[in-house]
């Protein structure tokens, strides 16, 4: 047997191959600054970019798990392959043929076990091609056809037809020196009573690959009446396929995931087929096994998915049940990305391939730009399964829903669903349910800084209606409802005439933000700004005093010392302003609640209640416009 790979050979392969082109099959790599790219590491999971790739040097080191190294060894580690059998697949993509010490290449002899299954695949895949043009694959072709895929679209992604027949395939490949244990291993064949048979018969095949490109397994869709198989038969598990590692389409769809920041899950392969063929060819699927964490994985990587840059997830799902069950079930995944996660359903329930051949590839890209939010979705979801009509029915809907709307990272979106939430329930009692999203939130924030799920078990499942909780300090500087009520605490704090007492008739609900409503509610247990605008130099020792904890307390601190965003002296107009913008977004989702009740309601509602919401309306649009055309006075 041959010996080592010529030391000349290996260095003409790192030499021949850029690192940056090899680690961009795996991760989508931005400008790091300084000549470097950097991008999500795919050795461990991270919400920012901390993995590195140099270019110039030929090297990558991740800082934060410490893994570094060079192009070679970079395929190794997330291949899992050896130095050998790395080399070895790397050397034909730059056509280098490999020398041995003691002997020339021999083909099947030197190669490892990853690369032998690779070869078994590739032939494999080439070989089911090449039958689907035979007479017994009529029956294939006619149901591509009849899904709108002709021959170049089946060309395109491989399609082929395994033919009936127990040893086709397995002859073919053992014809070319391929062991019985190797197509064992493969997959490619299943343990037969006389030694290894085709696994698939009779069926058309979609060739599953890697990012690389590389075909990794197999997917077999059942065509025959008699076949007793399932619909859908996969590769099982091997060293090149788990299926809850892998993405049908992944190879074609990551260029266009990387540039357009957006990805789209459909649910089969033909789903797969219709979205590129329509021009939305960032579409994949997952192969036999529901979406998972290790799929959100791949996606992360490629989208550059990070709290300082969010991209897009739709999903499309059936819209019958079970197809909602697929939708739910995203959704409990929702929080591992820093993407926006949205869902497209058609409106009669169609997937993308009936929608093509029913509408076009014009209502399919439509289908794709529309979607709504995922957690709308699942709220809707949630709310539809009770019976709205009986208090006892809106409870419900409130206990199942309100954690969903609470696990919202976004507070301010958070806020806006709790309050259409209460019009979707049919309850008049917006702030109700409005507190009750509140504290599920705190708990869930609780929750994972205790350690997540495994931890919380240990401590209650969920907090009851009535138990008090504490805020969670997260705050958006960026949000304008929070930047306002910031505003208008740093005066109440630092100069509290100017806000008395007009501040102390603000009803607690108007200001949204939990750890500035508690800063609101350490003003009011103070005796509130009038107090504090007649002892001012001591005012802020009396709310520190009076402050609930210590975060309640920092902030407290903070506001009392952060300066107020005016070029001029705070005045009496400064404050006038923030009071009127406070008073306006409280009168505004009141606004939209009353909204959200009268489409709740709908055409068939009882005139009375209806008449009673819309007096609500008519008046909160009224008192709105006097606030913005006479500002302070209207308070």
């Amino acid at each position: 047997m041959a010996g080592r790979i010529k030391d000349e050979d290996v260095q003409a392969v790192k030499t021949a191959l850029r690192i940056d082109a090899v680690v961009g099959e795996y991760v989508q790599l931005a400008n790091g600054g300084g000549g470097q790219l950097k991008g999500l590491c795919p050795f461990h999971d991270e919400k920012s970019a901390s993995f590195y790739v140099n270019p110039s040097k030929g090297v990558y080191n991740c800082f934060g798990c410490q893994e570094s190294g060079d192009t070679i060894g970079f395929v190794m580690k997330i291949e899992h392959l050896s130095f050998v059998e790395t080399v070895e697949r790397l050397a034909p993509s730059v056509g280098i043929t490999l020398r041995y010490e003691g002997g020339s290449y021999v083909p099947g002899r030197q190669q490892g076990e990853r690369t032998r299954l690779l070869e078994i695949n590739k032939l494999a895949a080439a070989w089911f091609q090449e039958q689907l043009n035979s007479p017994e694959a009529e029956i294939g072709r006619r149901f591509l056809k009849e899904r709108g895929f002709e021959r170049e679209a089946a060309a395109h992604f491989g399609v082929g037809y395994a033919p009936a027949g127990f040893e086709n395939l397995t002859r073919l490949l053992r014809g070319k020196g391929y062991t019985d244990r190797e197509l064992l291993l493969s997959g490619i064949c299943s343990e037969g009573r006389r030694g290894p048979m085709d696994r698939f018969r009779a069926r058309l095949i979609w060739p599953i690959r890697d990012l690389t490109g590389e075909v990794v397994g197999f997917g077999a869709r059942r065509l025959r009446e008699d076949d007793n198989g399932p619909k859908y038969l996969n590769t099982p598990e091997t060293p090149l396929y788990k299926k809850s590692h892998v993405l049908y389409g992944i190879e074609l769809a990551k260029k266009e995931i990387a540039k357009s920041g957006r990805a789209v899950v459909v649910e089969g392969y033909t789903d797969v087929m219709a979205c590129h063929l329509a021009g939305v060819t960032s579409a994949v699927a997952t192969c036999g096994t529901a979406f998972g964490e290790d799929h959100i994985k791949i996606l992360r990587r490629l989208l550059m998915d990070t709290s300082a840059w969010k991209g897009e997830v739709v999903f499309t799902f059936d819209g019958d049940a079970a197809g909602q069950k697929a939708a739910l079930r995203a959704f409990e995944d929702d929080q591992k990305f820093a993407a926006r996660t949205s869902i497209a359903v058609s409106p009669g329930g169609m997937d993308p391939c009936e929608l093509r051949i029913a509408e076009g590839d014009e209502a399919v890209r439509n289908l794709i730009e529309h979607p709504v939010p995922l957690f709308e979705f699942a709220i809707k979801a949630a709310v539809g399964s009770h019976n709205l009509d009986t208090a006892e029915g809106r409870a419900a809907a409130l206990e199942q829903s309100a954690p969903i709307v609470a696990r919202i990272r976004d507070r301010s979106i958070q806020h806006e669903y709790a309050v259409r939430l209460a019009g979707l329930l049919g309850i008049l009692d917006e702030p109700f349910v409005v507190r009750r999203v509140g504290q599920l939130a705190r708990w869930e924030a609780r929750r994972e800084a205790s350690g997540g799920p495994g931890q919380q078990r240990r401590q209650e499942q969920a907090p009851q209606p009535a138990t008090p909780q504490r805020p969670a300090f997260r705050l958006d500087p960026r949000n304008p409802g929070q930047f306002v009520e910031r505003e208008l605490l740093k005066l109440a704090l630092q100069f509290p005439a100017l806000v008395a007492p007009v501040l102390d008739a603000f009803a607690p609900e108007e200001f949204p933000t939990p750890p500035y409503a508690a800063v609101r509610a350490a003003i009011t247990a103070g005796g509130g700004v009038t107090a504090g605008a007649l002892a001012a130099d001591v005012w802020v020792d009396v709310l520190r005093e009076v402050a609930p904890d210590d975060a309640v307390r920092g902030l407290i601190t903070e506001l009392a010392v952060e300066p107020v965003r005016t070029r001029r002296a705070p005045d009496a107009l400064y404050a006038g302003e923030f009071l009127v913008k406070l008073r306006l977004q409280a009168v505004e989702r009141r606004v939209a609640a009353c909204r959200g009740q009268l489409q709740r309601l709908g055409a068939n509602a009882d005139p009375e209640q209806l008449a009673a919401v819309q007096g609500e309306l008519w008046m909160l649009q009224q008192y709105g416009q006097t606030l913005r055309s006479r500002g302070a006075e209207a308070l």
